[in-house]
């Protein structure tokens, strides 16, 4: 007998411009490379019907939203990823469309303060794909908050960056530990459906 039917969601995280594009003050070296993989993971959920969700960070230039180790970044009139600013755009090729989901959050986990598992509960998701930036942090907070919560859980190994290939190795092994599966864009793409 098979098991229950899973309904999956595609969280892509943090792929603004302040953290991917090479001079914003929250760049991850790695996050350049993988914005294609991230494009094509986009296009294989909309194929299958998965829902979309964008987490994005918008903070206000006052800083007095941001981590306290990052508030010395805010002036009050400008900082990394403030809201309604060209750094906390998607990067160019990343676009939502009708019936995606935009979630903002203030801090590494995409669950943390928000209504995000509410959303995808509504919404019947037992299944994330994660992919974005950056994996010691963001991705990996997400994903152990995530597992936390009942969530089966993938993380997509060449969709996902960090400061360097040792880092995101490290990381990706640790969430393998907990359960989340991390296969390559390619073998994610023939289980999608």
């Amino acid at each position: 007998m098979a098991g229950p039917q899973r309904r999956t969601a595609l969280l892509v995280i943090d792929m603004q411009n302040d953290f991917v594009l090479p001079g914003g003050p929250m760049h991850v070296l790695g996050a350049p490379a993988i914005v294609p993989a991230v494009q094509k993971s986009v296009e294989i959920a909309r194929r299958h019907g998965h829902f979309i969700v964008w987490v994005v960070r918008e903070h206000d230039a006052s800083g007095r939203d941001v981590e306290l180790f990052r508030q010395h970044l805010y002036d009050g009139e400008t900082g990394p990823t403030c809201k309604g600013e060209s750094g906390a755009a998607l990067v160019d090729g990343l676009i939502p469309q009708p019936g995606d989901h935009m979630q903002r959050k203030f801090r590494f986990s995409a669950f943390f303060a928000t209504n995000l598992d509410l959303v995808l509960r509504r919404a019947g998701i037992s299944h994330l794909v994660i992919v974005g930036v950056q994996t010691p942090n963001c991705i990996r907070a997400t994903v152990f908050d995530a597992i936390a919560l009942d969530y089966a859980v993938t993380v997509i190994a060449d969709a996902t960056a960090a400061a360097s290939p040792e880092v995101h190795a490290g990381n990706l092994l640790d969430m393998r530990n907990v359960s989340a599966a991390t296969p390559t864009l390619e073998e994610w793409a023939k289980l999608a459906g």
